[in-house]
């Protein structure tokens, strides 16, 4: 018969060795949620692939311009439309400097390559393109300074004080937000030239409202948690809860709609110029080098070809390296 649990005597048992100090040991590093973010972005193969690519044309837009001695609107009528040739790629069909005329480089007796081509007026497309695209880098800097000073601050102050404050600033944004961005460029022409800052000023002056209105709702969902309450207790001002407690909780959505706002001020920037309400000569940018060619395109498509491959692998980048942020920073919305 089975002994009953009222017989079992301590001695028949034997404690179990463990080691306290083994047990209580973390297993993996401790790290930041920033950190952990950065991990997972650096492991996306397309956002790793992206930065590269975004890399190379910057140092591209840096260098390009002054790797053959050529300006910007240097002009030769002996050297238009000369298709593109590099001598040691010329067994590739693209760049063999051969149009539908045979060999354009000997019949003009050109001894240089020009490795994007010619224009109609004889200048360097390779210069041009590279001018151009340090124009949209110039553009999309602009504009992430501005989301990032003015929409970051505004939606900040409007969301954390809320009440009549919220209310006004929230006004002014549906008034600014209410005329089109063609009539503010359209306003700015009248006043100044055409050119960079007319288009710096018009970015300026719309493309921190989404950026302002997504901090603003982040703020409003944060400025009554635990960790708020708590630092407001301590003595903390408004000032210091904004900027070192809200903002900082907000990096991630930040981040993520900063690189989204880059592709779209680039884009901005090329269909004003293509429009012809954007850059002017003697300065170029992808938007009119794209334009200029665009009469010639069943000619000669060389002319917008290489423009719209760059300014098509900008957007491109920009927007995987924004997809793989996302999913770095919020892993539930992965897809």
């Amino acid at each position: 018969m089975a002994m009953s649990n009222t017989e079992l005597e301590k001695d028949m048992f034997e404690p179990a060795a463990i080691d306290q100090s083994s047990s209580e040991k973390i297993a993996g590093e401790s790290i930041s949620s920033l950190r952990d973010s950065m991990r997972r972005f650096f492991k996306n193969i397309g956002a790793m692939i992206s930065m590269v690519v975004v890399g190379i044309i910057i140092v591209m837009a840096i260098v390009g311009p002054h790797m053959f001695g050529y300006g910007i609107d240097d002009q030769n009528i002996r050297l238009q439309n000369l298709p593109p040739k590099i001598s040691a790629l010329s067994w590739i069909p693209a760049f063999d400097g051969i149009d539908q005329n045979g060999d354009a480089y000997k019949q003009k007796n050109v001894k240089k390559d020009f490795w994007f081509g010619t224009d109609t007026l004889g200048r360097d497309i390779w210069t041009r393109t590279w001018s151009g695209t340090r124009v949209s880098l110039i553009i999309a800097l602009v504009a992430t300074l501005v989301d990032i000073f003015i929409g970051v601050t505004y939606g900040g102050v409007a969301g954390y004080f809320g009440g009549k404050t919220d209310n006004i600033m929230q006004r002014i944004i549906e008034i600014v937000a209410g005329i089109p961005n063609l009539v503010w460029i359209i306003l700015l022409i009248l006043v100044l030239q055409p050119g960079l800052l007319t288009i710096a000023i018009a970015i300026t002056a719309t493309s921190w409202l989404g950026m302002a209105r997504l901090i603003r709702g982040e703020m409003l969902k944060l400025k009554n948690q635990e960790f708020v309450l708590a630092s407001r207790t301590l003595g903390a001002g408004d000032r210091r809860i904004i900027f070192k407690h809200l903002i900082p909780n907000s990096l991630g959505m930040i981040i993520i709609n900063t690189m989204f706002s880059i592709p779209n001020a680039i884009f901005f920037e090329a269909f004003l110029s293509f429009i012809g309400l954007g850059i002017r000569r003697p300065e170029a940018s992808l938007g009119s080098i794209i334009n200029d060619g665009f009469s010639n395109l069943m000619i000669y498509p060389y002319m917008t070809l290489y423009p719209c491959i760059v300014i098509s692998l900008l957007l491109i980048c920009f927007n995987l390296m924004g997809d793989g942020l996302r999913d770095a920073f919020d892993p539930k919305l992965r897809r």
